[in-house]
């Protein structure tokens, strides 16, 4: 069987191109509908549901804001809670004073003694005064203290002057023996508690450390057993 298409071109022209109008005017309705319907979903939930959170919320924190004002002593209750968040910065920042008596054992000269102590932590300073056979024993210890260094577990191998500013601020001699007093200043990691501190002392100077126990006679007692 034959078919002949009897259509001129121009009515097949126009017929294909009714057929992509209406396609065009088919997914543009389709895409306006659903815009339309996102910007309801939107506004919707703009205006209703998040207001309604929000008005929630609102309400939420008006209620636990009356409680907390309605709390007796509330201000004490936040002031020592405070506190306690603080302890463990306070504690890491706690200064091991003990370490002292440590490190003058292994500062000082094996004939020399003390007789005073005072010891700033605020300002890191140290004023030592004692007793010294000689200036010459004085002079010793000084440089025990210049040039004694300390290393942490943290900074390996690498040392630190442990004192400076060393002054000799009074010398006097009496008989037998001749009274000092020192003021200088310290690293503040040699009392720190988050660190272990060694110190290495110059090794021409002969300490109580090497030559006897600990605390044998370093400190002396003042007048009247004080």
């Amino acid at each position: 069987m034959i078919q002949f298409n009897l259509l001129p071109d121009v009515k097949i022209a126009y017929i294909k191109a009714q057929r992509q109008k209406r396609l065009v005017i088919f997914v543009s309705t389709i895409a306006s509908v659903a815009a339309v319907v996102l910007f309801v979903l939107l506004f919707t939930f703009a205006n209703i549901v998040q207001r309604k959170s929000i008005d929630d919320l609102t309400r939420d924190i008006d209620t636990a804001s009356k409680n907390l004002t309605g709390t007796e002593d509330i201000n004490k209750i936040l002031t020592i809670q405070n506190q306690l968040n603080s302890l463990e910065d306070l504690h890491s920042k706690k200064v091991v004073a003990t370490r002292l008596f440590s490190y003058m054992q292994q500062v000082t000269p094996a004939q020399v003694s003390i007789s005073s102590i005072d010891i700033d932590f605020m300002q890191n300073t140290l004023t030592i005064g004692g007793k010294a056979p000689n200036l010459l024993a004085t002079n010793t210890y000084a440089d025990s203290l210049k040039f004694t260094t300390f290393k942490t577990e943290s900074s390996g191998d690498n040392k630190t002057p442990a004192f400076s500013n060393v002054v000799l601020a009074g010398f006097s001699v009496g008989e037998g023996d001749a009274s000092y007093s020192f003021n200088l200043s310290f690293d503040p990691m040699l009392f720190a508690q988050a660190e272990e501190v060694t110190l290495e002392v110059p090794k021409m100077i002969t300490t109580r450390s090497n030559t006897e126990l600990p605390g044998n006679e370093l400190f002396q007692r003042s007048q009247g057993g004080q």
